[in-house]
């Protein structure tokens, strides 16, 4: 009974079936021909990633991928440790240096004598002074250590491990 009132519905009514169907058609090409774009899209992805690789060849790709990786992250550690060794040497290099020139003897001009600082980063070094006079000259050095000697400094080699330390 049920398929004879729908066989009826059908018959009488025949217009807005085939229009239902045409629109039910139109959208089923439109979802294939989407559908047909993503898989050309897919495609040229395919050829691309493989070109020149065959199956076979792609596990050895990626294992030959990871073991690069795995090279880099070695030589990336090994370049740390030698930068770390190499900062250490430095903060023992001397890095700070100022020099301060100054005229020992009052009948002397020209700023003869001097004084410089040499100091690490952190402030560990030495003052070298040298006094300039008509008939001799002298030389002296003295440890600086944390910015401080253990003997007794000028005014000109204090100036010169002050200025050494600001720097």
């Amino acid at each position: 009974m049920v398929f004879k009132d729908a066989t009826t519905f059908v018959l009488a009514n025949p217009v807005y079936f085939i229009v239902g169907f045409g629109v039910l058609l139109v959208i089923t090409y439109a979802i294939m021909i989407n559908l047909w774009l993503d898989l050309s899209y897919m495609k040229k992805r395919y050829k691309k990633m493989m070109s020149g690789v065959d199956g076979g060849n792609l596990e050895r790709l990626i294992n030959g991928q990871v073991d690069e990786i795995n090279m880099v992250v070695n030589e990336q550690k090994e370049l740390r440790k030698e930068i770390d060794r190499i900062d250490s040497i430095l903060t023992k290099a001397i890095t700070r240096i100022a020099v301060v020139r100054f005229d020992a003897f009052d009948n002397m001009a020209n700023d003869l004598s001097y004084c410089i600082a040499m100091l690490d980063s952190n402030n560990n070094g030495i003052v070298i002074s040298g006094i300039f006079g008509r008939e001799d000259s002298r030389t002296y050095v003295k440890p600086i250590v944390d910015g401080v000697s253990s003997y007794k400094l000028t005014q000109e080699e204090e100036q010169a491990v002050k200025n050494a330390m600001k720097q």
